[in-house]
């Protein structure tokens, strides 16, 4: 029995006929088309897409397995690296050992790029790359589903609704991802449920009770040993989706809530892929072993690793000296001129500063500073 085949990823013998699937599917021709020709698809999308399917039909006419696929993908990854990045660096996974699964417990900023540039580490290190957590909510159309699937996601079931059915989901969730480290994969999960948009990274310790919840019987200790837990620390010099982010906190402060326009995750998704980055670091952290009590001291481990590691840009250090008035419980710092950077630094951070709506502004600087401050209080604290 199947017991994970609605959310687990598709398996080797699953993807020819998914790819045929895709290669039929008009939405996702559709999207494909405006994505690699914006302007032509508007006046000649009848024969735009006729064409993107015969190329793409081409590109993957050989493609009869996930690592096939991640072959041809993994240049496409390239490419669009290179494109959007200054520099991208990593350190840590020489430690890890390339017979071992491990569960890459991370920060989360963007949908797509963390799990894709926590890949690109993980693959050009020669480890196996790892199964990709994503909500359900994210996979509002089925190629969306179809392609995050081919590509070594599984479901997290974030619709479900009523105590029974979230407990089910949880359950199932739990089983599949300690099924799978058990089994020799890794995966990839974020600290918390959704992106932390105003640059605070916290675990959220109901993360780690559900990695638990399937393994009754066990000591939660045993339970934390065997998932070889690995926190990273991902740090981007800039966010291409902070002015997206920054009017978000402004609209929640001020309504109490914010309502997403249709496909604004959509468009975060795209944003967050092709904006500028510029310099991206990952930092792999020791893999948690034995001896935690529970929840809130695993969570508490993560986040010492991912504050401590964080790189910290000059962008960063900007931000938080402008509202270094705010944070009370941080005795006051003077930064270096290493870490407030160049003149081309103090430009780019003015000239993106000034991009932001005024009323925006106070968000936008927020979740650039939060790093630092995060820093901060674990350096004072000893």
């Amino acid at each position: 029995m199947d017991t994970y085949k609605d959310i687990r990823p598709y398996r080797d013998h699953e993807v020819r006929e998914v790819l045929d699937r895709l290669l039929q599917d008009e939405a996702f021709i559709g999207t494909l088309s405006r994505f690699r020709f914006p302007r032509l698809s508007r006046w000649c999308a009848p024969l735009l897409n006729p064409l993107v399917r015969s190329i793409l039909g081409r590109e993957l006419s050989g493609v009869n397995d996930v690592h096939s696929l991640q072959v041809k993908v993994e240049g496409y990854v390239d490419r669009t690296l290179r494109k959007t990045t200054a520099a991208v660096s990593y350190e840590g996974l020489e430690r890890l050992q390339k017979d071992r699964p491990y569960l890459f417990m991370a920060n989360h900023r963007d949908i797509v790029m963390d799990p894709t540039f926590v890949n690109f580490a993980v693959y050009h290190q020669g480890l196996k790359t790892p199964h990709i957590a994503i909500g359900d909510n994210l996979l509002k159309q089925p190629f969306v589903s179809d392609l995050m699937r081919l590509n070594k996601s599984f479901i997290v079931n974030r619709s479900a609704q009523g105590r029974r059915e979230k407990l089910a989901a949880f359950q199932q969730l739990s089983g599949y991802i300690n099924d799978t480290i058990a089994g020799g994969d890794s995966i990839w999960i974020a600290q918390r449920e959704g992106r932390a948009k105003d640059g605070n990274d916290q675990t959220d310790s109901a993360i780690i009770k559900m990695l638990a919840m399937s393994q009754k019987g066990k000591p939660f200790s045993e339970v934390i040993e065997q998932l070889h837990i690995v926190p990273v620390s991902i740090s981007y010099e800039f966010d291409p989706c902070d002015l997206l982010k920054a009017r978000e906190l402004y609209e929640t402060e001020r309504h109490g809530s914010y309502t997403k326009q249709e496909n604004e995750d959509d468009r975060s998704i795209v944003t967050g892929i092709v904006g500028f980055k510029g310099r991206v670091h990952l930092a792999f952290g020791e893999p948690l072993g034995a001896g935690f009590e529970d929840a809130r001291q695993v969570a508490a481990a993560v986040d010492q690793h991912v504050w401590s590691a964080y790189r910290l840009f000059p962008i960063n250090y900007r931000a938080f000296k402008f509202l270094q008035a705010e944070y009370e419980d941080i005795e006051p710092v003077s930064f270096t001129a290493a870490q407030l950077g160049s003149s081309q630094d103090e430009k780019a951070f003015e000239e993106r500063l000034r991009l932001c709506p005024v009323e925006h502004r106070h968000w936008w600087l927020k979740m650039y500073a939060a790093p630092v401050a995060n820093r901060l209080r674990l350096d004072q604290q000893g």
